[in-house]
């Protein structure tokens, strides 16, 4: 029994007593996938150009309103809140998946390896599906016994779009199981009144900045004195930010805004004023020292990695501090793979408390263990390396476990937008890549795939999992079928994973410019020898000119070399012809 106050109070829109109501519909389902596919498109071009994604949760939420409500008009059924719920859990997967492709499977184009269709794909599905089937078990923990206690941002503010936005039919129920949701009806159309004028106040600001240019998007002043020099101060003008602040609080908030203190004008002003006198580059930095670079080239060289450090040990201690809550939840899961369908007491489970049974949770995890122990593409097959295999897999476990719950509870906390999906990302090719170290698996070929897919996997189930609370949140305070959501956001994750590879295998072929190198460059001068040339799965990998300008006039066949030592010429990855000289 739980001795939250929060969560003694709380009533659902939907009661947990109304049986009858539509929600997992085949109609709004399929609306659910093809939104996610769209918004899965636009943040992977998004996440590529920028590095940066927008949750989606609320936008597919109001175009599903919108649209049901439109349909309605033509004699189509209006849908019930609960199916606008659906839709927008299956429409979230997309952005998700997007942001762990986007940040990771683009380092093996850079690493000199193909970016492999059957890769690409793998490593989406295989993540996707295990963030939300690592993330069921952890539900209670994290959305029941921490309501009121975990914000969940977007998930609440999804959840009052749903609830102005709620069919007549929806209300109707509502206010006939309960006297207290119709001031909390009256509540949310006030409440949608005030989302609406601050869309459109949130759209005229950005209007006027990013079209109009009135004002800097993001205004700062950098420190060149030498009291302070390297530091830096910087204002990010994010409407979506400020509403982000609003609800999280000033504490929370206030941690975020120490640690880019911490970062800017301490951190970064100690590494230049310490650093500056050295005439090589420091690693990991390879091309400039640390009196050239600047407060941005900085934080990406050196203080992502403090911060990637930061995450995973505030993730552990996190999870250690938080084991008895998790615990009390996973109960009723050890309960329900001995019986289902009760609670650890043995009482049946009401509606809203209702997940997907144990018994399959644990299969399909172990079952896309397998897969990913059997699909050579991934550089984790039992049947080319069984200790590289099996060390892979329990990496992949341990880690994506950790980071689930790491980032399930940081977006309830800071919510999507400030989770820190990346500096998970390197934590875990650092935990990864210092395991191979150890064991003395060096070679590029083929322990930099793997250690990437492992990356890429832990990466996209780490972003599906924070998606998967917010939308688990969404539907604890609308009511919401947690089960049947657990099947939405899961076909939605396959159906969006199926359709992000190849277009992610697209934009890469259609934006891809080869130069050709300069020959008064240093590079032109270098005979590259065999030794040198890039090997994939121990053969020579060989390329032609896949788009541009060169595409239809130069029809040879390349070999590849990966540059990384800056004094022969800039770090890249070059064209060789066969007599051993960079073309491209």
């Amino acid at each position: 029994m739980t001795n939250n106050p929060f969560l003694a109070r709380f009533r659902p829109y939907i009661p947990a007593s109304v049986l009858n109501m539509r929600e997992l519909s085949i109609f709004p389902l399929i609306v659910g996938v093809i939104l996610g596919i769209i918004f899965g498109a636009s943040s992977l071009y998004l996440v590529l150009k920028t590095g940066l994604t927008v949750s989606a949760s609320i936008p597919v939420a109001v175009i599903s309103i919108t649209l049901f409500r439109l349909l309605s008009k033509f004699g189509m059924r209006d849908a019930t809140i609960l199916e606008n719920n659906v839709v927008q859990t299956a429409g979230s997967a997309g952005e998700s998946i997007a942001f762990g492709v986007g940040v990771t499977m683009p380092a093996i184009l850079i690493l000199g390896f193909d970016l492999e269709f059957w890769r690409v794909m793998l490593v989406a599905i295989m993540g996707g599906l295990l963030g939300i089937l690592m993330m069921i078990p952890l539900r209670r923990a994290l959305i029941k016994e921490q309501h009121g206690i975990l914000k969940y941002p977007e998930g609440t503010a999804c959840a009052e779009v749903l609830k102005a936005g709620a069919s007549a039919e929806s209300r109707a129920v509502a206010r006939e199981h309960s006297d207290t949701v119709i001031k909390e009806d009256d509540s949310a159309l006030h409440g949608g009144k005030i989302i609406a004028i601050g869309f459109g106040i949130g759209f005229m600001y950005n209007v006027l900045m990013q079209v109009f240019s009135f004002w800097k998007g993001e205004p700062g002043k950098e420190f060149s004195d030498n009291t302070l020099r390297g530091g830096s101060i910087a204002l990010e003008n994010n409407p979506a930010l400020l509403g982000v602040g609003y609800i999280i609080g000033p504490y929370i908030a206030g941690i975020m805004m120490a640690g880019g203190v911490l970062s800017y004008l301490v951190l970064i002003p100690m590494i230049k004023f310490f650093g500056s006198g050295l005439v090589e580059p420091l690693a990991p930095e390879l091309s400039k020292t640390i009196s050239e670079m600047g407060p941005g080239q900085l934080r990406g060289a050196y203080i992502l990695y403090i911060g990637a450090g930061a995450v995973a040990m505030g993730g552990m201690i996190s999870l250690a501090r938080s084991l008895p809550t998790i615990w009390s939840g996973l109960k009723s899961g050890i309960a329900d793979l001995r019986g289902g369908g009760t609670d650890a007491e043995g009482a049946s489970l009401p509606r809203t408390d209702q997940d997907i049974s144990m018994k399959w949770v644990v299969a399909g995890v172990l079952a896309l263990i397998a897969a990913i122990m059997l699909f050579p593409q991934l550089g984790l097959s039992v049947f080319s390396n069984p200790i590289v295999s099996l060390l892979g897999a329990l990496l992949i476990i341990i880690l994506g476990f950790l980071f689930v719950t790491v980032s399930s509870r940081l977006t309830g906390e800071v919510g999507s937008s400030s989770n820190p999906i990346s500096g998970m990302t390197v934590a875990t090719l650092l935990i990864t890549c210092l395991v191979f170290l150890l064991l003395g698996w060096t070679q590029s070929d083929p322990y930099f795939v793997t250690a990437l897919s492992i990356g890429g996997i832990v990466c996209i189930a780490a972003s599906n999992g924070g998606t998967t609370s917010q939308d688990l949140k969404t539907g604890f305070l609308v009511g919401s079928t947690p089960r049947k959501q657990q099947i939405a956001i899961l076909v939605g994750a396959l159906g969006s994973a199926l359709v992000l590879g190849p277009l992610l295998l697209l934009l890469n072929n259609n934006e891809t410019y080869y130069q050709k190198v300069d020959a008064a460059s240093p590079v032109a001068a270098i005979h590259v020898t065999e030794d040198k040339l890039f090997r994939q799965n121990g053969q020579l990998q060989a390329e032609k000119v896949g788009s541009g300008k060169y595409k239809d006039a130069d029809t040879n066949t390349y070999r590849v070399w990966q540059n990384t030592d800056p004094q022969e010429g800039q770090v890249g990855k070059y064209f060789v012809d066969t007599q051993g000289k960079p073309v491209y």
